[in-house]
């Protein structure tokens, strides 16, 4: 009787928690070292098990951070109205955002220019944005103090931009410009994003504006390459 090597053993055993949902799309795996004291094998059997799920497409190593099983794409359409929620339950993808920082201070040139401001502060709200859970961006908007005295009051009752924004009287925007360039995850970015550093990463730039074409919100987004696929959506 033929037995089944080790290895194999370990990668369907891996296989079957994947498919049962104990590890879900994004999730790390246990390290090499966990995997071979759970299984009782050295690190090389172990080592053999992981490159085989991942000649299958089923998990993805990367340098440095581990090894992740394999996520669908969240695809994110760039349009005229472009809201977080709205895009990831149209997806079929729970939404949620982290504040990191919701501040005050002087505008950078190219954030007054962007807003269109002569003088004065901008609040500043930081954060992450979450799809079923696991973080795909790392955002960064920034608004006129002047305008909008109360925002950050409002984003810490309630983290959606939309919301805020309602709340301090503007019932719709509108995206006015958005650049996407393509970059490498600092080791800052690849942190929050849960990446290796060096890895691609889209970074979205974009002016949010009122119903007079006023600028509201000058905005940064940085997507994980491999967990975001923007597109572009018509009116």
């Amino acid at each position: 009787m033929t037995r089944t090597p080790i290895w194999q053993a370990i990668a369907a055993a891996l296989r079957d928690e994947i498919a049962d949902g104990i590890h879900r799309p994004g999730d790390k795996l246990p390290t090499e070292a966990a995997l071979a004291t759970r299984f009782g094998v050295n690190r090389h059997t172990v080592r053999q098990a992981l490159a085989g799920l991942a000649a299958e497409g089923l998990v993805r190593p990367r340098r440095g951070a581990g090894v992740f099983v394999t996520a669908t794409p969240t695809d994110y359409p760039i349009g005229p109205r472009v809201r977080f929620h709205q895009n990831l339950r149209a997806a079929g993808r729970s939404p949620a955002k982290q504040v990191l920082v919701l501040d005050t201070r002087a505008p950078s040139p190219a954030e007054r220019d962007a807003l269109a401001l002569h003088e004065g502060l901008v609040h500043v709200y930081e954060g992450l944005s979450l799809a079923d859970g696991q973080v795909i961006a790392l955002f960064r908007s920034v608004f006129s103090a002047a305008r909008f005295p109360d925002l950050l009051a409002h984003l810490r009752d309630d983290p959606s931009v939309t919301a805020a924004l309602r709340a301090c009287g503007i019932s719709d925007y509108t995206r006015a410009s958005t650049r996407i360039t393509a970059k490498l995850a600092s080791a800052t970015q690849a942190l929050h994003l849960h990446i290796t550093e060096g890895a691609p990463i889209l970074r979205t730039s974009s002016i949010n504006v009122d119903a007079d074409g006023q600028p509201v919100e000058a905005g940064l987004t940085w997507f994980a390459g491999d967990k975001v696929t923007l597109t572009l959506s018509d009116p």
